[in-house]
C-alpha cells in the first residue's frame, strides 16, 4: 500500500545527498522526491536524500557548531552533511562569517535569475535575499504575523487584531500564545520587526531628535512585548502548537508563521465551512524574508547539492511551494502554503491553482522596509532579554498584570510594571555586549541581573495595584 516513490533507498542508490533543515515533514516529502525526479531524468542515476532533522535552527546551530569543532580538532574536511536547507537569513549570515558555506555555484549558471529586474532580488523589504559572496540564496520567502480565532474573539468582545499592538489589550489576559525566541531564529526576528515597527513609528512622529525618538521607540517596543507576553498563556518551543491551539479554541490569537498559519486556515474549518483560523500580516509591523539555502564546507556530495540548489531555484520547483497538490508542478501529498521567491511564477495561471490565489507579496503595501542599522545589533540582545523579562518571571508578571487589570490599571502601578529603563536603546539597542559576548559566566550573571530586576517590578507593581507597596 506504500506509495511510489522516487527517492532511491540508500543502498540501491547511485548518488547520496545530505540536508539538515528545520523544514517540516511535508517540505522534506515533497521537495525529496521532486529533486529524485529532476536528479533520474537530468541523470539517468537514482538518487537517495537523507534528510537530518534534529530541530529548529537554534539546535541545527549548535550541531554545526559541534561538528565543525570536531572537524577542526581532528583535520577532516566537513561534517558529513551537504546542504543547510532552511531557516533564517540571521542564521546563514552566522555561518558564512564562521566561513562554513561555499560559493553556490547557480550564479554563474543562471545569472540572468539574479540580474537587475530578474526573478529572484537581492534586496526586498529591506531585507537581503542574497549576499554580495553568493554562499547562500533564498529559496522562499517567510513573515511573521497574528493568527486568531473568530470564534474565540467573538466570545470574548474583542475586535480582530490587525497590528502588533492589538495584542497588547488586558481583554487578550490569559488567551494569547507566543513561541521562544531562544529557540528560533525567525521567532526572534519577529520581535525584533516588533521592535523596529515601534521605532520607525516614533521616528517619524519626532524627526528633529533622533536619538529621542530611537529612544522612546526602543522602550515602546519593549513595553509592548511585556503587555503581550502579561496576555500569553505560555511560551512554546513548538511553531506549529500555536496556529493548532487557535485552531481549537484554547488561544484567541497568536504569533504564527505565515505558512503554518495558513495552512491550518486550510485545514481546520467549522462544520459551516467557516474557517476556525485567521492568518492576517499586521499593518506595517512585518517584512518578507529569505528562507534560505546554502552548501557546506567539506560537502562530500558537493556536485550533487550544488544541482540541489539550482533545483530548488527553478520555476517548477518553486511552483511547488504553493501550488494545491494535483495541479501542474504541485505537490503530490500536502499542500506547503510557502511563498516563492521567484517573481516569475506569480502569474494569474500558477495564482489560480495556488493555495493563496490572491498572494502576491511583490504588490503587497501592508509591508515596511527594515531597516537593520536601526535594530539589526539588538538581534541577540532581544532574545535574551525576552526570556529574562517575560519567560523567566512569567508567573509573576502574570500574577502582576492580573492585579493591575482588577485594579482598573492605576497609573503609578503601571509605571513600574513597563519600567524597561534598566536596558536602553542606548545599550540593548545597539547590541549589549553582556548579553552577545562570548563569556558564559558574564552572560549568565548578567541575565540574572536583568532578570532579577524585573522580578521585582512585577512583584511591586502587583503589591501596588493591591493597595499594598509596602507588603
Amino acid at each position: 500500500m506504500r506509495r511510489e516513490t522516487a527517492t532511491a533507498s540508500s543502498r540501491k542508490a547511485d548518488d547520496h545527498l545530505v540536508v539538515l533543515t528545520p523544514h517540516n515533514e511535508s517540505i522534506r516529502q515533497e521537495y525529496g522526491e521532486a529533486f529524485a525526479s529532476w536528479w533520474k531524468k537530468s541523470t539517468g542515476r537514482g538518487i537517495h536524500v537523507d534528510w537530518r532533522t534534529p530541530g529548529g535552527t537554534s539546535e541545527i546551530r549548535m550541531v554545526l557548531d559541534a561538528g565543525f569543532k570536531a572537524a577542526e580538532e581532528t583535520g577532516r574536511e566537513g561534517i558529513g552533511v551537504d546542504v543547510f536547507f532552511g531557516g533564517g537569513e540571521p542564521d546563514f549570515a552566522s555561518q558564512a562569517k564562521k566561513g562554513r558555506l561555499v560559493p553556490l555555484r547557480v550564479f554563474e549558471t543562471q545569472p540572468e535569475w539574479f540580474a537587475e529586474g530578474g526573478p529572484i532580488p537581492e534586496t526586498f523589504t529591506g531585507e537581503r535575499y542574497f549576499p554580495p559572496d553568493h554562499v547562500w540564496v533564498g529559496t522562499c520567502m517567510s513573515q511573521f504575523g497574528i493568527c486568531y480565532s473568530p470564534d474565540v474573539l467573538a466570545r470574548l468582545k474583542l475586535p480582530s487584531p490587525t497590528a502588533w499592538r492589538d495584542l497588547g489589550d488586558p481583554g487578550y489576559a490569559g488567551t494569547l500564545a507566543l513561541a521562544d525566541p531562544t529557540k528560533s531564529g525567525s521567532v526572534a526576528r519577529a520581535f525584533e520587526l516588533l521592535v523596529q515597527g515601534e521605532v520607525l513609528r516614533a521616528l517619524a512622529e519626532n524627526p528633529a531628535d533622533r536619538e529621542a525618538a530611537l529612544e522612546a521607540g526602543w522602550a515602546s517596543g519593549l513595553r509592548l512585548i511585556q503587555r503581550m507576553s502579561a496576555n500569553s498563556r505560555y511560551f512554546t518551543d513548538s511553531a506549529s502548537k500555536i496556529p493548532q491551539d487557535v485552531g481549537q479554541g484554547n488561544a484567541a490569537a497568536g504569533m504564527c508563521i505565515d505558512f503554518y498559519g495558513r495552512s491550518y486556515a486550510h485545514e481546520l474549518r467549522s462544520p459551516n465551512g467557516t474557517p476556525r483560523v485567521v492568518w492576517v500580516a499586521p499593518v506595517r509591523g512585518t517584512t518578507l524574508s529569505a528562507d534560505p539555502i546554502g552548501v557546506l564546507k567539506g560537502a562530500r556530495n558537493a556536485e550533487v547539492a550544488q544541482k540541489f540548489v539550482e533545483f530548488c531555484l527553478g520555476p517548477e520547483a518553486q511552483i511547488l511551494w504553493f501550488a494545491r497538490p494535483g495541479t501542474p508542478n504541485g505537490p503530490v501529498g500536502r499542500a506547503l502554503h510557502r511563498t516563492p521567491i521567484r517573481r516569475d511564477v506569480y502569474t494569474p495561471e500558477n495564482l489560480a491553482n495556488s493555495t493563496m490565489p490572491g498572494c502576491d507579496p511583490y504588490q503587497d503595501p501592508g509591508n515596511f522596509t527594515y531597516q537593520g542599522e536601526l535594530t539589526g545589533r539588538s538581534f541577540n540582545t532581544l532574545r535574551q532579554l525576552v526570556k529574562v523579562m517575560c519567560i523567566d518571571s512569567h508567573e509573576e508578571m502574570k500574577s502582576a498584570w492580573r492585579a493591575l487589570r482588577e485594579a482598573g490599571m492605576p497609573a503609578d502601578a503601571l509605571a513600574v510594571f513597563s519600567d524597561v529603563s534598566i536596558i536602553p536603546y542606548s545599550t540593548g539597542g545597539r547590541g549589549d555586549p553582556r548579553f552577545d559576548g562570548s563569556d558564559a559566566l558574564q552572560t549568565a550573571a548578567h541575565a540574572a541581573r536583568i532578570g532579577g530586576w524585573f522580578r521585582a517590578n512585577y512583584r511591586k507593581a502587583e503589591r501596588m495595584a493591591k493597595g499594598n507597596p509596602k507588603l
